[in-house]
């Protein structure tokens, strides 16, 4: 994907990708009422005040992460959404989801990669911290760390798509449906080492 190695690509990308996650976020607030939900390690007690969006902006800014690993961490919130239903990314844990999902992502995917203590301070949380949220979203994810060259594009060809679409005014016979609602339905194909057991994976909403 050598277009992701164009600045302005991708920071079109983290914006968009921020304002997706923003939406599924938000949405999950307003269910919180209906839906029964744990308090885990990645549980703020309050909102924190940086925006998704700068603060996914802060962490590519930072991090000097090979360009992929934003698309392998979308991949594997979508995984823990769909693992953890019980634990919805919300307005109170999705930040820390983000910080430790790129982590996790650069170490995966990258020959060299900052430690711990440098995300934490990225995060703005201490190392202690960082280290909890690592080793429960590891197994929040049940170690499926592999992201195959299918699901890759799968998931950035979608990003894509949905780009396209909120750039372009929709055409007249749309219904209003195509706005918000369909950027919350994150339909997601399943990846090859998926494609046997037909389990879509999708972000949970």
């Amino acid at each position: 994907m050598a277009e992701l190695d164009n600045p302005n690509v991708m920071s079109n990308l983290i914006t968009f990708l921020s304002s997706l996650i923003q939406k599924v976020a938000e949405s999950n607030d307003l269910n919180c009422g209906f839906q029964a939900q744990k308090i885990s390690v990645f549980h703020g007690l309050t909102r924190p005040t940086i925006s998704i969006q700068s603060y996914l902006h802060r962490i590519y800014k930072y991090a000097n992460c090979s360009p992929s690993c934003f698309i392998v961490a979308y991949v594997y919130l979508d995984r823990f959404a769909q693992r953890q239903p019980s634990l919805p990314i919300n307005s109170f844990n999705v930040h820390r989801l983000l910080i430790t999902s790129v982590m996790v992502a650069a170490k995966f995917m990258d020959d060299m990669y900052y430690n711990n203590a440098f995300y934490a301070k990225v995060g703005g949380i201490c190392t202690t911290e960082m280290n909890f949220l690592e080793v429960d979203f590891l197994f929040g994810l049940g170690f499926r760390l592999n992201v195959n060259p299918k699901t890759f594009h799968t998931y950035y060809s979608y990003l894509q798509r949905q780009m396209m679409m909120m750039l372009q005014p929709p055409p007249p016979s749309t219904a209003p449906e195509s706005s918000i609602e369909s950027t919350l339905k994150v339909h997601l194909c399943f990846s090859d080492e998926e494609s046997t057991s037909h389990q879509k994976e999708q972000l949970a909403v």
